[in-house]
């Protein structure tokens, strides 16, 4: 008994990512060329195009996956006890973006940040990751930790743009660095977090 199309073309898509994570994960994002995915997979290169408009949006799909992966970890864990509780939350994600600068860039693309590009799932992950962080302040808030003078929303969208900065500067460096993102991070959200309550003594 033949399978039926559908069945035939999910078989395809998901073997098609397969490949192409087993070549990133060999090579690097920046050296994924459809010629190797196709060749591996066994397909035509027209096959891959009707999957996937482009290499990138065959990327796209992958690093959205990854992004939902770890958003799905972060959303089982409680609410952080400090600022410091909350940069470790971050960390395992700001370490893949700043992994691979392809990394960075599709999510800034394909997120709709930049561009007219964009993918629903990266696109939903952007917006998840800004309401599960400002679920996060608002608990923190709640326990006097960090400043009350702005929403959870606004600081957490806050957040998000220094998370952008720092691997923006990051990749815009000359000479590569194998100092940690969140090490850069850090000083940002301290000073964007702090609590502004005057305490006694001060004017």
């Amino acid at each position: 008994m033949t399978r039926a199309p559908q069945q035939r073309r999910l078989e395809t898509r998901a073997k098609l990512i397969n490949v192409a994570h087993e070549i990133i994960d060999a090579e690097g994002f920046s050296n994924l060329r459809v010629e190797d995915v196709v060749q591996r997979a066994g397909v035509a290169k027209g096959t891959l195009f009707s999957h996937f408009k482009d290499k990138d949006g065959l990327l796209a799909v992958i690093v959205g996956q990854q992004m939902t992966q770890f958003l799905d970890q972060l959303e089982k864990l409680p609410a952080p006890a400090n600022i410091e509780a909350l940069l470790s939350y971050i960390e395992p994600s700001l370490n893949y973006v700043a992994s691979d600068r392809v990394i960075f860039d599709l999510l800034l693309r394909y997120s709709g940040s930049i561009s007219n590009h964009s993918d629903e799932v990266i696109t939903a992950s952007f917006y998840r990751q800004i309401e599960l962080c400002a679920g996060w302040i608002a608990a923190l808030q709640a326990n006097g930790v960090v400043r009350t003078t702005h929403s959870p929303a606004l600081l957490s969208e806050g957040i998000q743009a220094f998370l952008n900065q720092v691997l923006a500067i990051r990749f815009c460096q000359n000479t590569p660095t194998s100092e940690p993102a969140l090490n850069a991070l850090r000083p940002f959200i301290q000073a964007w977090l702090a609590d502004e309550t005057p305490q006694p003594g001060q004017d």
